[in-house]
């Protein structure tokens, strides 16, 4: 049905918090697998995904208004501050934003188009967080910007979902929905009988079978509406990884369990075989559980450090929070692409995240990021997109890609902030052979070898920034 790609790495470069699991307590990307993917088809298709190199995601719901960190600021656990407020009135008026989102600039075409030109080839976006505020029209729940209860309804790009995705789409951009596993809104999760305790599910589920049962149709019901609904989906990316079954538990997860430790087996066989009724080709992320249905692993703001065995994605926010919040910290256009171009060099995506604002702005310093990045892109997508790491991979300041054939083989520079371009360049003795190499900018550059050390002397007038390139 669709486009190829199949290799894998990665550097251990923490960053910030989290999309889904704030406080790890170890590298999320080494779990248990039971049953990895076989089919040919799905790993024909993780090929295709992994030759983007870079996405698009955003985390945005009607918690952009009040400026906090997604749905968690109404889990009750030690590391969450919420001020004096006493934590039932907060949840309260937390849960009551759905009757005030009203996102009147929301331009889905724009934003498309602002991740188009930002080199960006897929894009990812929350339908649903923690919270259980649906982004789409749905059949389960009278909680969603299409429903009367929202100002936004009226809209008529109300199902915002469906609107981003036919304008994502339209960019010739591959489309994919984040749903959290977990809904804090829903009474079959955290029942209102119950005090919550945590993140998770507030009852056991082997003691009122009945209701896990309820909540499990209720997560069925939404995940097809999400991949049926919507056309030709590419990928379907699950979060709350403490939803999972018991096999799958490592002494990470273990912690995000709480303090009743229940085992919140969500049927994922089933859902997977749902989901791909329309889409057999859809590409399924269940985070952090491993085994045949998290098709590629996602460490959260991290760059692993050493070749990975399997497709992997680094999300990264591009501030400090995953979700609006105002004078966000950015990172610079300069660290953006570092790591992107590190992230490359050891086989995997990067998949950066914006917060949009309540009125659905994608921030101005965010723009300018994104914008920045897809003018280098443009002048050295060749070294990014479609390509494969290349021995040895990364030294120092040097990134090494190729083309999945080899014909065309790359050496990356990352420039600190103001630093001109360097005469030369003294090559790892690990470094492929070069003969002839060639700059992807005005100047020159020519081999020399000394001994056992290996020179490239470069020539240019320009003054290039962030990064970069020679063919070799």
């Amino acid at each position: 049905m669709k486009k190829t790609l199949f290799l894998f790495f990665a550097l251990v470069l923490t960053v910030g918090a989290s999309a889904q699991l704030r406080k790890s307590v170890a590298p999320e990307w080494q779990v248990a697998d039971a049953q990895p993917e076989t089919d040919p088809v799905i790993l024909h298709r993780l090929e295709q995904w992994q030759d983007l190199k870079f996405g698009f995601m955003a985390h945005w719901g009607m918690y952009a208004q009040w400026g906090v960190v997604e749905s968690w600021s109404i889990c009750n656990e030690p590391w969450i501050t919420r001020g004096d407020e006493p934590y039932n009135d907060y949840v309260r008026r937390y849960q009551e934003l759905n009757t005030t989102f009203n996102p009147k600039s929301f331009n889905p075409t724009g934003w498309a188009e602002m991740a188009q030109a930002a080199g960006m080839r897929y894009m990812v976006f929350t339908a649903k967080h923690h919270d259980g505020f649906c982004m789409f029209e749905t059949d389960e729940t009278t909680y969603s910007t299409t429903h009367s209860s929202c100002p936004f309804f009226r809209s008529r790009h109300s199902d915002i979902t469906k609107a981003l995705v036919e304008a994502f789409r339209a960019k010739g951009m591959w489309t994919g929905i984040y749903f959290s596993k977990a809904d804090w809104h829903h009474p079959d999760y955290w029942a209102p009988q119950w005090a919550t305790a945590d993140r998770n599910v507030n009852y056991d589920p082997r003691q009122y079978p009945d209701r896990w049962d309820r909540f499990k149709e209720f997560a069925y019901n939404q995940i097809r509406e999400l991949t049926h609904n919507y056309g030709d989906i590419d990928i379907l990316w699950l979060d709350a990884g403490w939803i999972r079954p018991a096999w799958s538990l490592t002494d990470e997860s273990r912690e995000w369990l709480g303090c009743h430790q229940y085992i919140q087996d969500i049927d994922m066989p089933a859902i997977a075989k749902m989901a791909r009724e329309k889409n057999p080709d859809l590409l399924i992320v269940d985070r952090s559980v491993g085994g045949r249905y998290e098709n590629y692993r996602t460490p959260e703001n991290q760059v692993p450090g050493q070749l990975l065995p399997y497709p992997w994605e680094t999300c990264m926010t591009m501030g400090d929070s995953w979700s609006y919040v105002p004078n966000d910290n950015y990172k610079s256009t300069t660290v953006l692409i570092h790591t992107l171009c590190d992230v490359v060099a050891k086989g995997g995506n990067l998949l950066l995240n914006v917060g949009p604002d309540a009125d659905g702005n994608i921030p101005l310093q965010a723009q300018i990021r994104m914008r920045e990045m897809g003018q280098w892109l443009w002048a050295n997508g060749n070294a990014i997109y479609g390509t494969r790491p290349l021995a040895p991979y990364c030294s120092d300041k040097l990134r090494f890609t190729q083309s999945k054939d080899g014909r065309h083989r790359y050496l990356i520079y990352l420039l600190d902030e103001g630093e001109a371009v360097p005469d030369f360049i003294e090559l790892p003795v690990q470094a492929p052979e070069v003969k002839e190499p060639k700059p992807i900018f005005k100047g020159t550059a020519r081999v020399k070898a000394d001994g056992a050390r290996t020179y490239l002397f470069i020539t240019t007038k320009e003054k290039l920034q962030h990064a970069f390139v020679i063919e070799l």
